[in-house]
């Protein structure tokens, strides 16, 4: 699971500048339009991408379940956020996908380095 902490945390935070950069374009376009396409959700998307995948990188070598919790919050609202928020801005609901990948990568990692009381 190291090596799918450390690429998923290099992927989200690469494509985190990509929904920030769709996020912007959309929001000059609800400015112009007058009509809700996304780009603040877009916004909290990028935040929480950003987020999620430096905290994905600095636990990679950790087993802990606090930190792999931690990653299923931030990538869960992520994709929550996306999914739900998107409006307009269709992309957004590719970011969520991606977003929840990464939350249920994270819930079965926790699972697997959860360690088993012996039964004696």
């Amino acid at each position: 699971m190291k090596i799918w902490k450390i690429v998923s945390g290099v992927l989200s935070i690469v494509l985190s500048f990509l929904v920030l950069m769709q996020s912007c374009a959309a929001l000059v376009g609800e400015a112009l339009d007058s009509s809700f396409s996304g780009g603040g959700s877009g916004l909290i998307v990028f935040l929480l991408m950003l987020t999620g995948g430096i905290v994905s990188i600095c636990l990679r070598n950790g087993d802990g379940l606090k930190g792999n919790i931690a990653i299923i919050i931030i990538y869960g609202l992520a994709a929550l956020i996306g999914i739900v928020g998107a409006g307009n801005y269709a992309d957004l609901v590719i970011w969520g996908v991606w977003c929840a990948i990464c939350a249920i990568v994270a819930a079965i990692c926790a699972v697997i380095s959860t360690p088993k009381a012996n039964k004696q």
